[in-house]
């Protein structure tokens, strides 16, 4: 039996189309990705898998319960961490953590082995209030929270938004141990650098999957040349990019603009010579492979 099964659900807020017919399936002790920006849908679809909003049409299941006819054993079963900080500020972290506890039936020190690495980062601030903790914290607090009753199946809805990067990092090596302890986790990022951390990911667009698979997959599947190209004037450059006739595609990443041509057609000395015919001088291109968001990029302008 799977973990959390999801069978072409929609939602609709109005005339908008925030979920568009989403399935997807993961295994016990699977940490599945969500990978999309904001107005992607991540947050409609968590508010459905944890019982919290109803879809329009569609089933889900959450370990063999349907989340509809079975909701109330369904949020004995799940954690479930929202985007937006949403303990109770005016308790202490302490307090928060009691809280939860009972009504949950059970005691922080029951299954202290799980939170364990997290509390002993929040155990000095104990008797702080959650409001006046930092952005890190508060997320080390609320995940604590929700693996209070060590759930089966975890939801992270972008947990690591505005955390620092050490934090980040924390953050994710907790998963994987919340993960040898055969816990299902559901996380989105709007990070794609995170996608690479989860066993499989759905590249989320406009309340739609364009694709599921592992991160290695995603990024093997991708069949353009890809090209760094920095100069002097990168937003001249990257309209200039975007007029040469073999390049599929260019988008600015950081420092360099990220161009996709395909390899048959052209290559490196050939966008060399177009950019010196337009009057460019001074750049600097170079062959680099593709990450993620390279390859999220491709399939959306694709679709």
């Amino acid at each position: 039996m799977k973990s959390v099964e999801v069978y072409n659900v929609c939602r609709n807020y109005g005339d908008i189309q925030a979920l568009k017919e989403v399935s997807f399936l993961t295994d016990r002790g699977e940490i599945f990705g969500l990978i999309g920006p904001d107005g992607a849908g991540k947050t409609t679809l968590f508010r459905i898998l944890a019982t919290l909003l109803l879809a329009d049409s569609g089933s889900v299941l959450v370990e063999g319960l349907d989340v509809v006819k079975r909701y109330k054993r369904v949020r004995e079963i799940v954690g479930y961490m929202p985007g937006r900080f949403s303990l109770y500020g005016d308790l202490t972290v302490n307090e928060n953590l009691n809280f939860f506890a009972t009504l949950f039936h059970t005691t922080v020190k029951e299954n202290y082995h799980l939170v364990e690495n997290i509390f002993k980062q929040i155990a000095p601030f104990g008797s702080r209030k959650a409001s006046a903790l930092s952005g890190g914290m508060k997320q080390k607090l609320a995940l604590s929270c929700a693996l209070i009753h060590k759930p089966s199946v975890l939801f992270l809805d972008e947990p690591t938004t505005g955390v620092d990067p050490v934090s980040r990092k924390e953050f994710w090596h907790m998963l994987n141990t919340l993960k040898e302890e055969g816990i299902t986790i559901i996380v989105s990022t709007p990070y794609m650098d995170e996608a690479v951390l989860c066993d499989r990911i759905a590249l989320m667009s406009e309340g739609a999957f364009m694709k599921i698979d592992t991160p290695a997959n995603i990024i093997r599947d991708y069949k353009n040349r890809l090209l760094a190209v920095r100069g002097e004037n990168m937003p001249s450059l990257l309209r200039d990019l975007r007029s040469i006739p073999f390049v599929k595609s260019a988008f600015s990443f950081g420092a360099a603009h990220h161009v996709a041509i395909e390899e048959r057609l052209s290559d490196i000395e050939a966008l060399s010579r177009e950019l010196s015919k337009i009057g460019h001088t001074g750049f600097k291109i170079t062959e680099i492979p593709p990450s993620i968001e390279d390859c999220y990029m491709e399939i959306n302008r694709i679709l």
